[in-house]
């Protein structure tokens, strides 16, 4: 059975999730907390913790929904608060630690065949290694763009630069990245 609130909009959950309705909150956080996850974990480069500042940029944001202003995505506001956990992580730890994204966990394709799996597979860890070669500002605008489907704009924003900047990373990166894959 489907949640009658999975149709709604952010700006609508918000809204519901402002008065208090804990199905809100919970539809919101469901939604979201994936591309948070993925977005963090690329940042850091370690699982652990990544889910703890991905629940921890949840809590902030959830307790800061009041004071939401809706200037940008409910997503983009969320990715923004993630960012600023991940440097203060940095900040506090006092070194900065990337991980390659050969590393990271893949997403399930529950629709390839098996012997299907296998070259998805092999495509996937292919793409992961040449991304891993890109300086981070165009891996994360590719990454975002791609696959979170995020507007150059909400791009910008997930990664504190101008949407000039974030279009400028995406395309240099896909041209690098299809020189590396020519090669």
């Amino acid at each position: 059975m489907t949640s009658p609130l999975r149709d709604q909009e952010d700006h609508e959950l918000v809204a519901r999730a402002r008065a208090g309705e804990a199905d809100a909150v919970a539809e919101l956080v469901q939604r979201h907390q994936g591309v948070l996850f993925r977005y963090i974990l690329a940042r850091t480069g370690d699982e652990d913790q990544a889910a703890d500042l991905t629940q921890e940029a949840l809590v902030k944001a959830l307790r800061a929904l009041p004071g939401f202003r809706g200037e940008a995505s409910f997503r983009t506001w969320l990715l923004a608060i993630g960012r600023n956990e991940v440097l203060g992580r940095h900040r506090k730890d006092g070194r900065r630690r990337e991980q390659p994204l050969d590393q990271a966990p893949d997403l399930p394709d529950d629709r390839a065949l098996p012997d299907e799996s296998l070259d998805t597979r092999n495509d996937v860890d292919r793409v992961r290694r040449l991304m891993e070669r890109l300086p981070q500002k165009q891996r994360m605008s590719v990454w975002l763009r791609l696959y979170d489907g995020l507007s150059f704009r909400e791009v910008a924003e997930a990664t504190a630069s101008t949407e000039g900047a974030a279009r400028v990373n995406y395309f240099h990166g896909i041209r690098k990245l299809r020189e590396w894959a020519d090669e």
